[in-house]
């Protein structure tokens, strides 16, 4: 049983902007404050932001202000809008719940480069 479903990824040039999707089971993402992460080659994964269940947010210093966070909670799927994207922005992004994490979903790969 999937219960996370990371997509959008792809390349993108930096300066551009992607918009990822995480699709959840239900029961991950209803009522829950959903995290977005991402981890680089070589790195360990790092927090990029969460949104709670009325879609406050908060993000990491190092995309606040060209991420945002929002989710559809009629389709338990929180997005992940990066704009002005740098190379090291570069990773696989993975969604979780912030509380009471489940096991990780394939992620997607982001990769920013000309």
């Amino acid at each position: 049983q999937v219960q996370l479903a990371e997509s959008g990824g792809g390349l993108v040039q930096p300066g551009g902007s992607l918009r990822l999707s995480c699709a959840a089971s239900g029961s991950i993402f209803e009522n829950q404050v959903m995290a977005w992460y991402r981890q680089a080659p070589g790195k360990e994964r790092e927090r990029v932001g969460f949104i709670g269940p009325s879609g406050g947010t908060n993000y990491a210093n190092s995309v606040k202000g060209r991420f945002t966070i929002s989710r559809d909670n009629a389709k338990s799927t929180v997005y992940l809008q990066m704009n002005s994207v740098k190379p090291e922005d570069t990773a696989v992004y993975y969604c979780n719940n912030l509380g009471r994490p489940v096991p990780w979903g394939q992620g997607t790969q982001v990769t920013v480069s000309s």
